[in-house]
């Protein structure tokens, strides 16, 4: 999950740095090769339309980050809570002596993917 949210951030950082290089090179193209024409869409425009884009971008990218480390933050205390519980598991059963049955293959795989997801913090 946390390489997810990483993805998305690079990927909302790569889309801010690409608008930028377009504004730039729409600007001299402009400036270069395109005299006023008639008929055609005002170039000034257009860039005012690509700068609410990429307004749009920062505003999306300011409300993802919150929720980002807020989903950093949850899975953070599920890992937690989760490892002090069968630490108690644990430890109830040295008290108890009480032994539980293997684990069935389904068992298995859950924990090894609880700990592979655990590691990735």
């Amino acid at each position: 999950m946390e390489e997810e949210v990483d993805k998305l951030e690079l990927m909302f950082q790569k889309a801010d740095s690409d608008l930028d290089y377009i504004q730039y090179r729409l600007e001299y193209e402009i400036k270069t090769n395109h005299p006023d024409s008639a008929g055609e869409k005002n170039p000034v425009t257009l860039l005012q339309e690509l700068s609410a884009i990429k307004s749009r971008y920062q505003t999306l990218h300011a409300r993802f980050k919150p929720i980002a480390d807020k989903q950093k933050e949850t899975k953070s205390r599920i890992c937690a809570t989760f490892n002090k519980t069968m630490t108690m598991i644990q430890e109830l059963q040295k008290q108890t002596d009480l032994e539980l049955s293997p684990l069935t293959e389904e068992e298995k795989t859950a924990v090894h993917q609880l700990k592979s997801h655990m590691s990735d913090l």
